[in-house]
């Protein structure tokens, strides 16, 4: 069995309890974020490890420091100076940022990812303090074996990679897209219990085309525009082939690519290892699991609902394509399911034969004959025309445009149903489509709501005169990707399937109280709903053949959710004991 890392080895002593054993001591043991206590070091592991003197004399347990973190965390003036202040805490000490992190996970998510990671991402270079995770450029990719042999980790599960093409709703962000891949790996082990040493954030860095970055002497990455075609999949197929000899238990999460490349890139390689598009799957099982819900809280089916998707990048293809693929499951047939799906963009409805259509898109473009009896000005039906004459129910935004479910639009939804579901999911709360409080003002206390970004509940007041709250879910792709992930990483799926998918959505749906009026759980129920996800992903994989875990195969339900408590991992400091032979550099 290989070592967790070249640097220390997590081993268990007679009693089954974990210690670590660490092949370095002194100087450089404190600047290893994940073996590093600071202050927490007994008197026995500093004389051990030579670090009397190194560290103050005072030994704080993991509870003191994680009160004095917090103090100083709340010291910050601006979002993202709490965003960098975290970001340091994790490159100086990762048992303890995570231990901060998870008693207060509500406050921090919107910190350490959106909204606020969308501001770090873009000044990024500026921002720059600590080498964390792996570069892969135009420059070394010849080398990459030497680049991936660098690395310590010896058994990475888990990969986040991106090429920064398409940032949120803020588009090609070149180097900086390194603070997503970083930020989502945060929750696969704050949410979705995958060890911090079994991750590895990547950035692909294949150029930009933004010109002021190339300008820019101060920035980090390569300064030549963005590979293309033959090129740019040559550098993803060596990167994929390392990846594969280095680590080849690893699962890729591909990350905000460009809407062109993220489908071709995930088909391309989804069968060559174990991956799977955030934007792509895990943003329209987060959407599903949502309308499921909202269907559930309107007292009807998801099949009975009309979906309308304003954006037809990844996010909303991705969303449309997981709306049909529930409406199947919940027993309608392909054409139904098509039937009651409309897709809108920036020149309107997708129609058959638009010459601006590109391969994700034409499946979702209606016909001529889909549109007879409607009644519409021009060539393709406007957004506020498509709701009306589709007489939709259901309206999601993943445009990335601010304001653009207008008030038309949205007394539209009202007038085609007494609780209309609206969800503006574009994020950062920049480019939502619309504010929560004027869907309410538009649409009355009745619309069922849930948003990218965290908003607060919409105060309204009843008929009777009394105070009440509309409640506002918060759609984030965190309540998929790390049980998601930690399921396949559970099972050793050789494939992330569109099945296992699909059933993290359910599973979400299911592990949602829908009495509030929510559609989404609370946030301080992620950790619970992930494990969950985690369970059923892995019963999906063991049942569809993929699943190369031989443990898990045979267990029963109650055997398979232990195996996956077992091995959620938990902020705390384990004793460390001294390898037999301590590295010299």
């Amino acid at each position: 069995m290989s070592r967790v890392s070249r640097y220390y080895d997590v081993k268990r002593d007679q009693d089954d309890h974990r210690y670590l054993e660490v092949s370095v001591a002194g100087f450089s043991l404190l600047h290893i974020p994940l073996l590093n206590k600071s202050t927490g070091f007994s008197t026995e592991e500093r004389k051990l490890l030579g670090l009397q003197g190194l560290v103050p004399p005072h030994q704080s347990s993991l509870e003191e420091q994680k009160e004095r973190t917090y103090r100083r965390y709340l010291m910050q003036s601006s979002n993202l100076d709490k965003h960098v202040y975290l970001r340091s805490l994790q490159d100086r000490n990762e048992v303890l940022f995570y231990a901060v992190l998870e008693d207060h996970l509500e406050e921090m998510l919107p910190i350490l990812y959106t909204p606020t990671v969308g501001e770090a991402v873009q000044a990024f270079s500026d921002l720059y303090r600590y080498p964390r995770g792996l570069t892969v450029s135009t420059a070394d990719i010849e080398t990459l074996e030497e680049s991936l042999d660098n690395l310590p980790l010896d058994d990475v599960r888990m990969i986040v990679a991106t090429d920064s093409s398409a940032i949120l709703g803020l588009g090609d962000q070149g180097f900086g897209g390194m603070a997503i891949s970083i930020g989502k790996l945060s929750l696969y082990t704050a949410a979705g219990g995958v060890g911090p040493d079994k991750t590895l954030p990547v950035e692909l860095d294949v150029g930009t085309d933004r010109q002021d970055l190339l300008d820019d002497p101060l920035y980090l990455g390569k300064h030549h525009r963005r590979l293309s075609g033959a090129e740019y999949d040559e550098f993803l197929d060596r990167f994929v082939e390392g990846v594969q000899a280095r680590y080849p238990k690893a699962i890729i999460q591909w990350e905000d690519f460009a809407k062109g490349a993220a489908f071709r890139v995930l088909e391309r390689y989804r069968r060559v290892l174990p991956s799977f598009n955030d934007d792509i799957q895990g943003t329209g099982a987060m959407a599903l699991a949502g309308l499921i819900s909202a269907a559930r809280l309107k007292g009807e089916t998801l099949q009975e609902q009309v979906f309308v998707v304003v954006g037809a990048g990844a996010g909303g293809i991705g969303v449309a394509g997981a709306i049909r693929q529930g409406l199947r499951r919940a027993g309608l047939s392909e054409a139904d399911a098509a039937a009651r799906v409309y897709v809108v963009d920036r020149q309107g409805l997708l129609i058959q034969g638009q010459s601006e259509l590109e391969a994700h898109q034409l499946s979702f473009a209606r016909r001529a004959e889909d549109l007879d009896g409607w009644h519409v000005q021009g060539a393709a039906p406007t957004l506020l025309e498509t709701v009306q004459n589709a007489r939709a129910t259901a309206l999601l935004g993943l445009s990335g445009v601010c304001g653009l479910f207008n008030q038309a639009v949205i007394e539209a939804m009202s007038h085609n149903s007494q609780r209309p579901i609206i969800f503006p999911l574009s994020n950062p709360t920049a480019n939502c489509e619309a504010l929560p409080e004027e869907i309410v003002r538009w649409a009355g206390p009745g619309t069922i709501m849930a948003s990218g970004s965290p908003f607060a509940d919409v105060p309204h007041r009843t008929p009777e005169g009394v105070d009440a709250c509309v409640p506002v879910g918060q759609g984030n792709n965190v309540f998929i990707f790390p049980g998601l992930g930690f399921g396949a990483i559970i099972s050793r799926a050789r494939e992330i399937t569109d099945s296992m998918v699909m059933e993290a959505a359910q599973t979400l749906a299911d592990h949602t109280d829908i009495s509030a009026g929510r559609v989404y759980p609370n946030i301080q129920e992620l950790r619970e709903v992930s494990i969950q996800i985690a369970v059923r992903v892995a019963r999906v994989a063991i049942a569809e053949g993929v699943a190369a875990e031989r443990r898990v195969r045979g267990m029963t339900e109650a055997e398979l959710m232990a195996f996956v408590r077992r091995r959620y991992w938990v902020p705390k400091y384990l004793p460390y004991r001294r390898a037999p032979t301590l590295l010299t550099s």
